[in-house]
Protein backbone atom coordinates (compact mmCIF):
# COMPACT_ATOMS: atom_id res chain seq x y z
CA UNK A 1 0.00 0.00 0.00
CA UNK A 2 1.43 3.06 -0.62
CA UNK A 3 1.14 6.23 1.39
CA UNK A 4 -1.40 8.44 -0.90
CA UNK A 5 -3.66 5.39 -1.93
CA UNK A 6 -7.22 5.48 -0.48
CA UNK A 7 -7.97 2.82 2.30
CA UNK A 8 -10.86 1.95 4.20
CA UNK A 9 -11.43 0.72 7.46
CA UNK A 10 -14.94 -0.57 8.13
CA UNK A 11 -15.21 -0.87 12.03
CA UNK A 12 -12.72 1.49 13.16
CA UNK A 13 -14.55 2.14 16.48
CA UNK A 14 -14.43 -1.27 17.53
CA UNK A 15 -11.45 -3.70 18.72
CA UNK A 16 -9.95 -4.74 15.99
CA UNK A 17 -10.59 -1.81 13.59
CA UNK A 18 -9.46 0.52 15.68
CA UNK A 19 -5.81 -1.14 16.05
CA UNK A 20 -6.21 -1.47 12.31
CA UNK A 21 -5.78 2.38 12.15
CA UNK A 22 -3.58 3.34 14.90
CA UNK A 23 -1.22 1.15 13.13
CA UNK A 24 -2.22 2.59 9.67
CA UNK A 25 -1.55 5.72 11.21
CA UNK A 26 1.49 4.88 13.18
CA UNK A 27 3.22 3.75 9.88
CA UNK A 28 2.17 6.94 7.81
CA UNK A 29 -0.56 6.17 6.42
CA UNK A 30 -3.20 9.42 6.23
CA UNK A 31 -5.41 8.96 3.37
CA UNK A 32 -7.96 6.73 5.40
CA UNK A 33 -11.59 6.78 4.70
CA UNK A 34 -13.65 6.14 7.93
CA UNK A 35 -17.33 6.52 8.84
CA UNK A 36 -19.23 5.52 12.07
CA UNK A 37 -22.33 3.12 12.07
CA UNK A 38 -24.40 6.42 12.26
CA UNK A 39 -22.51 7.89 9.28
CA UNK A 40 -22.98 4.48 7.60
CA UNK A 41 -24.96 1.12 7.97
CA UNK A 42 -23.05 -1.20 6.15
CA UNK A 43 -26.23 -3.28 6.70
CA UNK A 44 -27.62 -1.35 3.80
CA UNK A 45 -27.56 -2.60 0.53
CA UNK A 46 -27.97 0.90 -1.22
CA UNK A 47 -25.99 2.95 1.13
CA UNK A 48 -22.78 0.33 1.13
CA UNK A 49 -22.92 0.58 -2.53
CA UNK A 50 -22.85 4.29 -2.94
CA UNK A 51 -20.76 4.83 -0.29
CA UNK A 52 -18.25 2.68 -2.45
CA UNK A 53 -19.42 4.66 -5.42
CA UNK A 54 -18.40 7.59 -4.51
CA UNK A 55 -15.16 7.01 -2.03
CA UNK A 56 -13.58 3.90 -4.12
CA UNK A 57 -11.04 2.92 -1.67
CA UNK A 58 -8.41 1.05 -3.02
CA UNK A 59 -7.47 -1.25 -0.02
CA UNK A 60 -10.40 -2.39 2.63
CA UNK A 61 -10.21 -3.49 5.90
CA UNK A 62 -13.19 -5.28 6.82
CA UNK A 63 -13.55 -5.07 10.22
CA UNK A 64 -16.84 -4.19 10.82
CA UNK A 65 -19.29 -6.91 12.66
CA UNK A 66 -21.14 -7.78 15.45
CA UNK A 67 -19.17 -9.98 17.92
CA UNK A 68 -19.70 -11.30 21.50
CA UNK A 69 -19.18 -13.99 24.16
CA UNK A 70 -21.43 -17.06 24.96
CA UNK A 71 -23.80 -15.35 26.54
CA UNK A 72 -24.64 -12.68 23.66
CA UNK A 73 -24.09 -15.33 20.95
CA UNK A 74 -26.36 -17.44 22.56
CA UNK A 75 -29.41 -14.37 23.34
CA UNK A 76 -28.95 -13.02 19.88
CA UNK A 77 -28.56 -15.60 17.71
CA UNK A 78 -30.55 -14.31 14.90
CA UNK A 79 -29.11 -11.07 14.85
CA UNK A 80 -25.71 -12.53 14.60
CA UNK A 81 -26.36 -14.17 11.83
CA UNK A 82 -28.10 -11.94 10.10
CA UNK A 83 -26.28 -8.32 11.01
CA UNK A 84 -22.59 -10.53 9.76
CA UNK A 85 -24.14 -11.98 6.61
CA UNK A 86 -25.55 -8.32 5.23
CA UNK A 87 -22.56 -6.54 6.52
CA UNK A 88 -19.86 -8.90 4.50
CA UNK A 89 -22.06 -9.33 1.67
CA UNK A 90 -22.49 -5.62 0.78
CA UNK A 91 -19.10 -4.87 1.63
CA UNK A 92 -17.34 -7.45 -0.06
CA UNK A 93 -19.75 -7.45 -3.20
CA UNK A 94 -19.42 -3.01 -3.14
CA UNK A 95 -15.51 -3.47 -3.06
CA UNK A 96 -15.29 -5.41 -6.42
CA UNK A 97 -17.64 -3.53 -8.18
CA UNK A 98 -15.74 0.05 -7.36
CA UNK A 99 -12.34 -1.81 -8.25
CA UNK A 100 -10.65 -2.21 -4.91
CA UNK A 101 -7.57 -3.46 -4.87
CA UNK A 102 -7.21 -6.00 -2.14
CA UNK A 103 -9.53 -7.01 0.81
CA UNK A 104 -8.90 -8.41 4.37
CA UNK A 105 -11.93 -9.61 5.84
CA UNK A 106 -11.64 -10.47 9.56
CA UNK A 107 -13.15 -13.69 10.84
CA UNK A 108 -12.91 -15.38 14.00
CA UNK A 109 -11.38 -18.48 15.17
CA UNK A 110 -14.58 -19.88 16.38
CA UNK A 111 -15.11 -21.06 12.37
CA UNK A 112 -13.46 -24.13 12.78
CA UNK A 113 -15.20 -27.41 14.07
CA UNK A 114 -15.59 -27.71 17.90
CA UNK A 115 -13.89 -30.72 18.81
CA UNK A 116 -10.83 -29.96 15.94
CA UNK A 117 -7.51 -31.19 15.93
CA UNK A 118 -4.85 -28.81 17.67
CA UNK A 119 -3.81 -26.62 16.77
CA UNK A 120 -6.43 -25.63 14.47
CA UNK A 121 -4.42 -25.53 10.91
CA UNK A 122 -6.86 -23.58 7.88
CA UNK A 123 -7.59 -26.97 6.14
CA UNK A 124 -9.75 -28.33 8.85
CA UNK A 125 -12.43 -25.72 8.11
CA UNK A 126 -15.83 -27.00 7.17
CA UNK A 127 -14.21 -30.70 8.78
CA UNK A 128 -16.68 -31.18 11.39
CA UNK A 129 -19.39 -29.95 13.56
CA UNK A 130 -19.30 -26.33 15.03
CA UNK A 131 -19.40 -25.03 18.72
CA UNK A 132 -23.85 -24.96 19.30
CA UNK A 133 -22.77 -21.85 21.54
CA UNK A 134 -21.59 -19.44 18.73
CA UNK A 135 -22.93 -21.37 15.45
CA UNK A 136 -24.59 -18.79 13.54
CA UNK A 137 -22.03 -16.16 14.19
CA UNK A 138 -19.44 -18.80 13.03
CA UNK A 139 -21.36 -19.60 9.83
CA UNK A 140 -21.55 -15.97 9.44
CA UNK A 141 -17.76 -15.72 9.24
CA UNK A 142 -17.77 -19.25 7.25
CA UNK A 143 -19.84 -17.58 4.34
CA UNK A 144 -17.92 -13.93 4.69
CA UNK A 145 -14.53 -16.48 3.56
CA UNK A 146 -16.50 -18.54 0.78
CA UNK A 147 -17.54 -15.27 -0.59
CA UNK A 148 -14.16 -13.83 -0.99
CA UNK A 149 -13.06 -17.24 -2.37
CA UNK A 150 -15.97 -16.93 -4.91
CA UNK A 151 -15.35 -14.10 -5.75
CA UNK A 152 -11.65 -14.46 -6.42
CA UNK A 153 -12.28 -17.43 -8.82
CA UNK A 154 -15.41 -15.36 -10.49
CA UNK A 155 -14.09 -12.06 -11.01
CA UNK A 156 -10.58 -12.73 -10.39
CA UNK A 157 -10.42 -10.18 -6.63
CA UNK A 158 -7.49 -10.36 -4.65
CA UNK A 159 -9.66 -10.39 -1.39
CA UNK A 160 -8.25 -12.81 1.84
CA UNK A 161 -9.70 -13.91 5.05
CA UNK A 162 -7.84 -13.53 8.53
CA UNK A 163 -8.77 -15.24 11.31
CA UNK A 164 -7.42 -13.70 14.55
CA UNK A 165 -7.52 -16.12 17.93
CA UNK A 166 -9.21 -14.31 20.92
CA UNK A 167 -8.32 -10.83 20.91
CA UNK A 168 -8.33 -8.11 23.96
CA UNK A 169 -6.86 -4.85 24.55
CA UNK A 170 -7.27 -0.70 23.75
CA UNK A 171 -10.59 -0.03 23.31
CA UNK A 172 -12.51 -3.51 24.20
CA UNK A 173 -15.87 -3.63 25.28
CA UNK A 174 -16.58 -4.66 29.06
CA UNK A 175 -20.37 -4.94 29.32
CA UNK A 176 -20.50 -8.37 31.22
CA UNK A 177 -23.64 -9.45 28.97
CA UNK A 178 -21.77 -9.16 25.40
CA UNK A 179 -18.15 -9.27 25.90
CA UNK A 180 -15.59 -11.91 25.65
CA UNK A 181 -13.92 -14.23 28.30
CA UNK A 182 -10.92 -11.65 29.16
CA UNK A 183 -12.49 -8.19 29.38
CA UNK A 184 -15.06 -9.44 31.54
CA UNK A 185 -12.65 -11.25 33.69
CA UNK A 186 -10.97 -7.83 33.95
CA UNK A 187 -14.11 -5.84 35.09
CA UNK A 188 -15.27 -8.74 37.02
CA UNK A 189 -12.04 -9.12 39.03
CA UNK A 190 -11.69 -4.97 39.42
CA UNK A 191 -15.64 -4.77 40.85
CA UNK A 192 -14.76 -7.47 43.26
CA UNK A 193 -11.10 -6.00 44.34
CA UNK A 194 -13.01 -2.46 44.65
CA UNK A 195 -16.23 -4.05 46.61
CA UNK A 196 -14.09 -6.29 48.59
CA UNK A 197 -15.49 -9.00 47.36
CA UNK A 198 -14.20 -12.51 48.89
CA UNK A 199 -15.01 -14.02 45.55
CA UNK A 200 -16.22 -13.36 42.16
CA UNK A 201 -17.43 -16.10 39.62
CA UNK A 202 -16.58 -17.48 36.08
CA UNK A 203 -18.71 -19.38 33.53
CA UNK A 204 -17.92 -22.83 33.16
CA UNK A 205 -15.57 -25.23 34.98
CA UNK A 206 -12.09 -23.30 34.42
CA UNK A 207 -10.73 -26.15 31.95
CA UNK A 208 -11.28 -25.04 28.79
CA UNK A 209 -8.00 -23.73 26.90
CA UNK A 210 -7.54 -20.01 25.02
CA UNK A 211 -5.21 -18.27 23.04
CA UNK A 212 -5.22 -14.58 23.19
CA UNK A 213 -3.90 -12.08 20.85
CA UNK A 214 -3.31 -8.39 21.92
CA UNK A 215 -4.99 -6.30 19.57
CA UNK A 216 -2.22 -4.03 18.36
CA UNK A 217 -0.22 -6.78 17.42
CA UNK A 218 -3.35 -8.12 15.36
CA UNK A 219 -3.57 -4.70 13.71
CA UNK A 220 -0.17 -5.10 12.73
CA UNK A 221 -0.48 -8.45 11.66
CA UNK A 222 -3.32 -6.93 9.20
CA UNK A 223 -1.29 -4.21 8.02
CA UNK A 224 1.79 -6.10 7.46
CA UNK A 225 -0.67 -8.95 5.23
CA UNK A 226 -2.23 -5.78 2.97
CA UNK A 227 1.46 -4.48 2.51
CA UNK A 228 2.53 -7.86 1.23
CA UNK A 229 4.41 -7.96 -2.31
CA UNK A 230 2.15 -9.07 -5.45
CA UNK A 231 3.88 -12.03 -5.51
CA UNK A 232 3.30 -12.98 -1.83
CA UNK A 233 -0.23 -12.01 -1.75
CA UNK A 234 -1.30 -13.46 -5.26
CA UNK A 235 -0.40 -16.82 -3.45
CA UNK A 236 -2.77 -16.40 -0.68
CA UNK A 237 -5.46 -15.57 -2.97
CA UNK A 238 -4.80 -17.64 -5.98
CA UNK A 239 -8.70 -19.06 -7.38
CA UNK A 240 -7.68 -22.57 -6.56
CA UNK A 241 -7.02 -22.19 -2.70
CA UNK A 242 -9.21 -20.91 0.29
CA UNK A 243 -8.28 -17.20 0.75
CA UNK A 244 -7.48 -18.23 4.80
CA UNK A 245 -4.71 -17.21 6.83
CA UNK A 246 -4.90 -17.98 10.50
CA UNK A 247 -3.61 -15.12 13.16
CA UNK A 248 -2.41 -15.83 16.24
CA UNK A 249 -0.02 -16.00 19.29
CA UNK A 250 0.94 -19.50 19.56
CA UNK A 251 0.45 -19.86 23.09
CA UNK A 252 -2.31 -21.18 24.87
CA UNK A 253 -3.50 -21.32 28.70
CA UNK A 254 -6.66 -22.28 30.43
CA UNK A 255 -9.44 -20.15 31.93
CA UNK A 256 -8.56 -21.10 35.13
CA UNK A 257 -5.08 -20.19 34.64
CA UNK A 258 -5.75 -16.76 32.78
CA UNK A 259 -8.25 -16.17 35.75
CA UNK A 260 -5.25 -16.16 38.58
CA UNK A 261 -2.71 -13.97 36.39
CA UNK A 262 -5.47 -11.41 35.60
CA UNK A 263 -6.23 -11.21 39.72
CA UNK A 264 -2.84 -10.75 40.12
CA UNK A 265 -2.37 -7.63 37.77
CA UNK A 266 -5.73 -6.22 39.19
CA UNK A 267 -4.59 -6.86 42.45
CA UNK A 268 -6.76 -8.82 43.65
CA UNK A 269 -6.39 -11.71 46.86
CA UNK A 270 -9.95 -13.37 46.99
CA UNK A 271 -11.45 -16.53 45.83
CA UNK A 272 -12.35 -17.60 42.05
CA UNK A 273 -15.59 -19.43 41.85
CA UNK A 274 -15.98 -21.60 38.75
CA UNK A 275 -20.40 -21.91 37.93
CA UNK A 276 -19.97 -25.59 36.18
CA UNK A 277 -23.85 -24.88 35.65
CA UNK A 278 -23.07 -22.62 32.95
CA UNK A 279 -21.51 -23.22 29.53
CA UNK A 280 -17.51 -23.65 28.39
CA UNK A 281 -18.11 -23.25 25.07
CA UNK A 282 -15.22 -25.22 22.70
CA UNK A 283 -12.68 -26.68 25.03
CA UNK A 284 -9.66 -26.24 23.33
CA UNK A 285 -8.67 -23.36 20.36
CA UNK A 286 -5.56 -23.50 19.59
CA UNK A 287 -4.25 -21.75 16.05
CA UNK A 288 -1.83 -22.87 13.76
CA UNK A 289 -0.14 -19.42 12.46
CA UNK A 290 2.45 -21.46 10.75
CA UNK A 291 1.40 -19.87 7.27
CA UNK A 292 1.60 -16.15 8.95
CA UNK A 293 4.85 -16.70 10.90
CA UNK A 294 6.71 -18.03 7.55
CA UNK A 295 5.84 -14.68 5.83
CA UNK A 296 7.89 -12.90 8.70
CA UNK A 297 5.18 -11.73 10.75
CA UNK A 298 5.73 -12.20 14.37
CA UNK A 299 3.60 -10.54 17.70
CA UNK A 300 4.85 -8.68 20.23
CA UNK A 301 3.12 -8.07 23.60
CA UNK A 302 3.54 -11.05 25.55
CA UNK A 303 0.07 -12.10 27.74
CA UNK A 304 0.93 -10.33 31.39
CA UNK A 305 2.03 -7.39 29.41
CA UNK A 306 -0.72 -6.85 27.34
CA UNK A 307 -3.52 -7.49 30.20
CA UNK A 308 -1.20 -5.46 32.46
CA UNK A 309 -1.85 -2.49 29.36
CA UNK A 310 -5.81 -3.77 28.72
CA UNK A 311 -6.19 -3.23 32.72
CA UNK A 312 -5.10 0.52 32.20
CA UNK A 313 -6.81 1.12 29.30
CA UNK A 314 -10.32 -0.10 31.77
CA UNK A 315 -9.48 2.08 34.65
CA UNK A 316 -8.93 5.09 32.27
CA UNK A 317 -12.13 4.42 30.64
CA UNK A 318 -14.51 3.15 33.38
CA UNK A 319 -13.10 3.54 37.11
Amino acid sequence: MDRPERIYVAGHRGLAGSAILRCLKAQGYSNLILRTHAELDLADQGATRAFFETERPEYVFLAAAKAGGILANSSLPADFIRINLAIQTNVIDAARTSGAKRLLFLGSSCIYPRDCPQPMKEDYLLTGPLEPTNRPYAIAKIAGIEQCWAYNRQHQTQFLAAMPTNLYGPGDGYDLTTSHVLPALIRKIHEAKAKRAPEFVVWGTGQPLREFLYSEDMGDACVFLMNLDDAAFSRLVRPEVCPLINMGYGEELSIAELAKITSEIVGYRGRTRFDTAKPDGTPRKLLDSRRLLALGWRPKVGLKEGIARAYADFRKRFA
